[in-house]
């Protein structure tokens, strides 16, 4: 991946982490389309997708695992999540489609599995063993 573009993931990531837009990240106007299981929300505007994603993790967290690929007009961003609220600790997998204008995201398609508390973790590894983390 290119510098430029390798740099935006770095950026998404952080905006990840703690729920603030790094400067040169989103377009003033960035349209986001965020799938989650069962709904589906839309924002428009640097400020409405922080609001977005703090609404969703009010607390900052951590990316553990994260791999970013080029795509023709942009990105597209795998990544793990952690994160502590109500008490106990919480984890999410997804994956994003940044569109990039003028060297900033435009538009970004985000696609979550749910956010997984401890029981629900649990539960899963008595059942599954992975091959990967």
């Amino acid at each position: 991946m290119d510098p430029a573009r390798e740099a935006l993931a770095r950026r998404f990531v952080q905006f990840l982490e703690t729920g603030t837009a790094p400067d040169g990240l989103f377009a003033e106007d960035v349209f986001v389309d965020f799938t989650l299981p069962l709904w589906r929300k839309q924002v428009r505007g640097r400020r409405a997708a922080e609001q977005l994603r703090r609404a969703g993790h009010p607390s900052p967290g951590t990316v553990p695992r994260w791999r970013a690929d080029a795509t023709p007009g942009g990105f597209v961003i795998e990544f793990e999540e952690a994160w502590a609220a109500d008490g106990q600790q919480w984890t999410a997998r997804e994956m994003a489609r940044a569109d990039v204008a003028g060297g900033e995201v435009a538009e970004l398609s985000v696609y979550c599995t749910g956010d997984w508390d401890q029981a629900l973790r649990t539960q899963h590894a008595a059942a599954e063993t992975l091959i990967r983390p």
